[in-house]
């Protein structure tokens, strides 16, 4: 689903700059640059709200994991001093039609 979501924000007009991103220390699903800012994402399908909704698995556990990952890219790619976020995006597919939100901020 990285690859939907990934699409999705380059027609919002973000720029992806790596999918799958993994480290030692942790993992991102998306990495791109909204604009000035440099955006680290989780990336949660479901096909149902059975279990809530997408964004809800992620939980303070999974959003360290994904700090790790990110710090790790920054301090690589000498980003430490970029604007930066962490954002959820969420699809959700019900009856055939899939739905995407983005999330900005979430933790």
């Amino acid at each position: 689903m990285e690859k939907v979501a990934a699409r999705w924000l380059q027609q919002q007009g973000c720029r992806i700059l790596e999918m799958q991103y993994r480290t030692k220390g942790g993992e991102v699903d998306l990495i791109y640059e909204d604009g000035d800012e440099l955006v680290f994402a989780e990336v949660k399908y479901r096909t149902s709200q059975e279990y809530g909704m997408p964004a809800e698995a992620v939980d303070a556990r999974k959003q360290q994991h994904i700090i790790r990952g990110a710090t790790v890219y920054a301090k690589l790619h000498q980003r430490l001093n970029d604007p930066m976020r962490f954002d959820v995006i969420e699809l959700l597919e019900q009856g055939g039609t899939l739905y995407i939100r983005q999330i900005r901020a979430a933790f």
